[in-house]
């Protein structure tokens, strides 16, 4: 089993840190980079070979991690002239992966089962599928509901609304991207799922229950490093 690993984001939102260090190599606990634990984590589900697609600060990515034999697998890299979004780098690599692969973000921190995610991509006979979290947004005030005439029909007090997000993770099936993907050509995950949809494949949302953070924030850096 191979997977893709989208390392070559500038992380501006970790700022002034990721000016040293690419978020990838973002420490946890007592040194671990965010993705090593993503790398470790991978392998106990299958995986074997890794692409790591990197731009920013990609000499240190490649000074860490080698070529995977610290690890115990094979990691190889992609170099993006300029940036191609989360999923162009795809198209450069297409023809180095098998039938089904993963897809995730560098910084992905999660307890996802990535090997009970590809099963469940394997019994829904899926094109792709989205690691999917629930999470509750909260509005803070309270919401009015009016009508054309801007007569009040309704009052809700500080609402709470459940949502289905995407995690960063993904498996692909290799020929039902293939028509989406051009080498060199910049294309977000977003895009190409709706474009998947819109040619009819089956696009497979997979939310089980596990913990995911988004560490591009400062604080939900901080509550990773404490739940570490």
């Amino acid at each position: 089993m191979k997977a893709v690993i989208m390392a070559g984001g500038r992380g501006t939102r970790l700022g002034p840190y990721t000016a040293i260090f690419p978020k990838p190599l973002m420490p946890l606990g007592d040194g671990m980079p965010v993705l090593e634990l993503l790398l470790r984590q991978l392998q106990a589900a299958g995986v074997t070979e890794v692409i790591l697609a990197v731009n920013h600060l990609h000499h240190l990515l490649r000074a860490f991690f080698g070529e995977g034999e610290r690890l115990g697998m094979k990691i190889g890299y992609s170099l993006e002239d300029a940036p191609l979004g989360t999923a162009g780098p795809l198209g450069a690599v297409l023809d180095q992966l098998g039938e089904r692969f993963f897809v995730t973000n560098g910084d992905l921190l999660t307890t996802l089962d990535f090997a009970a995610m590809l099963q469940a991509h394997d019994a829904a006979q899926a094109d792709a599928t989205v690691a999917s979290f629930r999470r509750e947004v909260k509005i803070d005030f309270g919401l009015l509901e009016t009508d054309a005439s801007m007569r009040m029909t309704g009052y809700i007090e500080k609402p709470s609304y459940p949502h289905l997000v995407s995690m960063g993770c993904y498996v692909l099936k290799r020929d039902s991207v293939r028509p989406h993907l051009v080498a060199g050509q910049h294309l977000d995950m977003p895009d190409l799922m709706r474009a998947l949809v819109a040619a009819g494949r089956h696009v497979h949302c997979h939310a089980p229950e596990c913990r995911w953070l988004d560490i591009g924030r400062p604080d939900d850096y901080a509550t990773a490093q404490e739940l570490f």
